[in-house]
Order: structure tokens, then C-alpha cells, then sequence
């Protein structure tokens, strides 16, 4: 019996692993088509030839020319500073207004602090879209009022980024804080540390990782975001969405650049994952343990 049962069981194991390694192929496949293709030729490519072709002395042709050109006809470095820029700054003030705002909703009763909460995540069932005009208008207004620049410089797109990012990140941290015992922080006042003291000695590295994988959510969806950055954005702000974006309308027969371009902007998004990915799943089976 006991042995019909592990038997029974490694074989349950087996197939969910081939299972989950199917699917893991099925979602690493576009991406690895990605790379392979910004080494090919843009013939290669258009006539749909699987693998790499040969050069006249008879060697595989691995073009890796594509990203040196690429970076000159793009002016890739450009979309890359003000992707970095961007997206850091929206990460850093979305996550510091986050973390006091989910803080002050998890440990403090004030009138409104249920509906305020439920507000922040009514924003989100609203399409973004629906904002684009009405910001738009808004910053041609205060433009013309004031006489000061908005639309297509960063302090403009990142106050958009982070107001979107923000109610999100607040619903997410405040579980992270009402998960963390108020027995730590009631001890700590007691001893005679203050409200704020309190905050940072012992709630905020408790929360830590749970901050880190919000930042790591905000991070990448502001960098793959395009509608309002090819609103918002000037050529000199242009983040890299918009810079690929205008890259296909310039050179449509160019598929081997386009495939670099489009490797080389992933290629700071693995980073960041694999330089925080022990804080990413920490904070993700922190979430998910303790609601």
C-alpha cells in the first residue's frame, strides 16, 4: 500500500513538472526567438528562415553588427537615460508616499480611512486610458497660465506615473503593515520610542520586502508603458516604448534592429530581477501567507 502511494505520488510529481516545464518553454519561447532573431540578417528574417545563415567562406553568420547599429540609427542610449530616469524616480516617490499613506491606513482610525481605502482601489477599475485626454488638457492649461513647461519633461511624466502607480501600491503595502503584529510597535512605544521611531526601526524592515516587490511592480509597468509616454513625452524625454515605437514607423524592413532594440530594453529588467529576486519572492510568499 505504502509503496503504491509514493509510486503513485513521484508520478503525480513527474507530471506536474513536465507540465509546469511545458509551459515554462511555451513562455521563454518568444523571448529566446527574440535574441536569436536580432543575430540574424533582416533577409533572414523576412523570408522566414528558421536558423542562422551562412556567410561565403562557409561560417554561421551571427550578426552582431545589429546592436551597433542599432544604437547609432535609434539613438537607443537616449531612450534608455530617460527610461532609467523615469522609471526610478516614479518608483521612488510612488514607494515613499505608498509606504506612510498604507502605514497611516493600517495602524490609525480616523473618519474616512475605510472609504479612503476603497477609493484608492476604485481608481484601478477605471481604465488609464480615460485619463489621457483630461491630462492632457490639463497640462496645456497650466502651461498656458503659468508660463511653466509640463508636457514633455520628466517632472511631467512622472507625477502622471506615479499618481497612477500610487493607490495601487497602497492597497498592496497596507496588508503588508496589518500583517506585522502590533504588539512589536505597542512594546517599542512603551520603552519610550517615538510614533515616527517606531516606523522606522521596526515597521519599515518588516515591510521591506513586500516594499521592494511593489517597487520591482511599479518599475516594470512604467517601463513598458506607452500611451501616455507618447503623449507626454517630447524627443528629448522619449522612453524606449516610444523609441521602438518610432523606430518601426521609420525603418519597417529593419526587423533584425528592431529585434536588438527590443532585447537590449529587456535586458535592464533582468538585471534589476535577478539583483532582487530574493527580496521579489520574499515579498511575493509574504503577501500571499499572510493576506
Amino acid at each position: 500500500m505504502n509503496l503504491s502511494y509514493y509510486a503513485k505520488k513521484r508520478i503525480t510529481d513527474i507530471i506536474i513538472s513536465i507540465i509546469m516545464l511545458a509551459l515554462l518553454a511555451i513562455t521563454l519561447l518568444p523571448i529566446g526567438w527574440m535574441v536569436f532573431s536580432s543575430l540574424k540578417s533582416s533577409t533572414d528574417i523576412a523570408i522566414g528562415r528558421v536558423g542562422l545563415s551562412h556567410n561565403v567562406e562557409g561560417k554561421v553568420d551571427i550578426r552582431w553588427q545589429n546592436y551597433v547599429d542599432m544604437w547609432k540609427n535609434v539613438n537607443f542610449g537616449l531612450y534608455l537615460r530617460n527610461s532609467l530616469v523615469i522609471c526610478g524616480f516614479t518608483m521612488f516617490f510612488a514607494m515613499v508616499f505608498a509606504t506612510f499613506a498604507a502605514y497611516a491606513l493600517s495602524r490609525f482610525k480616523f473618519p474616512g480611512a475605510d472609504l479612503f481605502s476603497n477609493a484608492t482601489l476604485a481608481t484601478q477599475m477605471i481604465p488609464m486610458i480615460m485619463y489621457l485626454i483630461p491630462i492632457y488638457i490639463m497640462f496645456v492649461k497650466f502651461t498656458m497660465m503659468t508660463g511653466i513647461p509640463v508636457k514633455g519633461t520628466f517632472p511631467g511624466i512622472i507625477l502622471i506615473y506615479s499618481a497612477w502607480f500610487l493607490p495601487f501600491s497602497i492597497w498592496i503595502l497596507r496588508g503588508f503593515f496589518a500583517a506585522i503584529p502590533k504588539e512589536l510597535e505597542e512594546a517599542a512605544l512603551i520603552d519610550g520610542c517615538s510614533r515616527l521611531r517606531v516606523f522606522w526601526h521596526i515597521a519599515l524592515p518588516l515591510a521591506m520586502p513586500g516594499i521592494i516587490a511593489t517597487g520591482i511592480y511599479v518599475f516594470l509597468n512604467a517601463w513598458d508603458e506607452l500611451m501616455f509616454a507618447w503623449v507626454l513625452t517630447s524627443a528629448d524625454t522619449m522612453t524606449i516604448p516610444v523609441g521602438i515605437r518610432l523606430f518601426v514607423g521609420n525603418y519597417q524592413n529593419r526587423f533584425d534592429l528592431m529585434m536588438a532594440a527590443a532585447t537590449v530594453a529587456t535586458i535592464p529588467v533582468v538585471v534589476l530581477f535577478f539583483l532582487l529576486q530574493r527580496h521579489i519572492v520574499r515579498g511575493l510568499t509574504a503577501g500571499a501567507v499572510k493576506g
